[in-house]
């Protein structure tokens, strides 16, 4: 079984710098497709925020980060991270790690196997 685990959140100020950061537990070298950030979204249950694919590091982000976020992995640490820059008041949000072990788009929520609890991220203006 695979355990996520995030932490890094908390209380920043407009324009912070935050990195968060997901630890995974479990056999996911051989398993793992992909880790991904979502968030909750109005209208739907949790909006995609970036992706980073497992074995390659290739990487995919909404367009509302884009140039702000950056999502990187290390294998050895079986960890992903999303270093959030330019933080806004409207990216506060619980941000939880998912991870999925089949191929193909990462945005939808459904697509993922595992997720975390989640961190919460307060922007203050």
């Amino acid at each position: 079984q695979v355990q996520l685990v995030e932490s890094g959140g908390g209380l920043v100020q407009a324009g912070g710098s935050p990195r968060l950061s997901c630890v995974a537990s479990g056999r996911i070298s051989f398993s793992t497709y992909a880790m991904g950030w979502f968030r909750p979204a109005p209208g739907q249950e949790r909006e995609f925020v970036a992706a980073v694919r497992w074995s390659a590091g290739s990487t995919q982000y909404a367009d509302f980060v884009k140039g702000r976020f950056t999502i990187s992995r290390d294998k050895v640490k079986k960890t992903v991270y999303l270093q959030m820059n330019g933080l806004k008041p409207e990216d506060t949000a619980v941000y939880y790690c998912a991870l999925r072990t089949v191929g193909g788009s990462y945005i939808r929520t459904h697509d993922y196997d595992f997720w975390g609890q989640g961190t919460q991220v307060t922007v203050s203006s």
